[in-house]
């Protein structure tokens, strides 16, 4: 049995990845805002981790065999968590993201498209760190969210006072309802009504990962390895919108009709005019087994067809 405090983890893979260290046998603290309960049979610490000296008094005496945070996105937020962390724990894991690959965002070595992005394109022990940006402004954290992360994992990376390992998740899929941003249901909307969706007429292929196998790489990764530094978190194998398209249309029993616009335009999620697909062979190296995107999205898109009859009928 291990403590295991996860910050966040009230809702979508983070409820999931609470209740897999449970159901595993490690007490796990919650410590969140207060905005929503924690799933039953957790500790519940109720504190604004962008309040330094409340998430210390939050926190007590308390110490953990591994944190798992879920919600840092900015240098400012890691630099906190580090200072309130030092010495109370052996191992800290933050999810991040695929968006840290995203040549629109920085100036990152080329890859050639095709090539599964490994994690050495962006290291996060020579990144630069820049607190004193407007971090505090939610429209500027939103523009600049890819930079958000890879500066926290900086600060995090190169902090002494306990291991790190950050987990970049590809896009999230599966749950139905569950699925908060929205993306998957512009699909199974758009396809359903027969209404165009907008994508580039040559779409990048990309990678997906199931909230539910998410969730357990993460377990693993705070739990069942000493691994440190990025970790991509993929499901095996690429797939363009226009595969999307095709299973969701599959699954709603019509036909998917686009519309395409040229590179540099806006256009539906999941659609992408450069190429960023990460290379999950690390996570593989270390002995954590994925999926196949495949075998589990045709039931992601069930779900989401249900959740949206659901909601038209209420």
């Amino acid at each position: 049995m291990k403590k295991i405090c996860v910050i966040g983890g009230s809702r979508y893979f983070g409820k999931v990845l609470v209740g897999r260290l449970q159901a595993a046998g490690h007490r796990v603290t919650v410590l969140n805002r207060g905005s929503a309960p924690p799933p039953e049979g957790t500790e519940h610490l109720v504190a604004d981790r962008d309040d330094e000296a409340g998430l210390i008094a939050a926190l007590g005496s308390r110490t953990f065999d591994a944190v798992v945070d879920q919600v840092c996105y900015t240098p400012v937020q890691a630099a906190i968590a580090a200072r309130a962390f030092s010495g109370r724990t052996r191992r800290y894991v933050m999810t991040s993201t695929i968006e840290v690959y995203d040549p629109a965002t920085a100036a990152l070595p080329a890859v050639p498209p095709g090539t599964p992005v490994p994690e050495e394109t962006v290291d996060p022990a020579a990144w630069l760190v820049r607190t004193d940006l407007p971090w505090h402004d939610p429209a500027y954290l939103q523009e600049h969210y890819a930079e958000g992360k890879r500066q926290a994992e900086a600060v995090l990376a190169r902090h002494s006072g306990f291991a790190f390992a950050t987990v970049r998740s590809a896009h999230v899929l599966g749950g139905g309802a569950a699925e908060f941003t929205g993306r998957l249901a512009h699909y199974t909307e758009h396809i359903s009504r027969g209404t165009p969706v907008t994508v580039h007429a040559g779409a990048m292929p990309t990678v997906f990962i199931h909230y539910e196998e998410l969730a357990e790489l993460l377990r693993w990764a705070a739990t069942l390895t000493d691994a440190t530094g990025p970790v991509n978190a993929c499901s095996d194998g690429l797939l363009d919108v226009y595969g999307l398209g095709a299973v969701v249309a599959a699954r709603a029993g019509r036909e998917a009709r686009y519309r395409s616009v040229a590179v540099g335009e806006p256009a539906s999620p999941f659609s992408f005019d450069r190429h960023y697909a990460m290379s999950n062979a690390r996570a593989k190296e270390l002995g954590f087994s994925f999926s196949r995107t495949t075998d589990w999205l045709p039931d992601a898109v069930t779900e989401a067809l249900a959740a949206a009859d659901g909601a038209f009928a209420s």
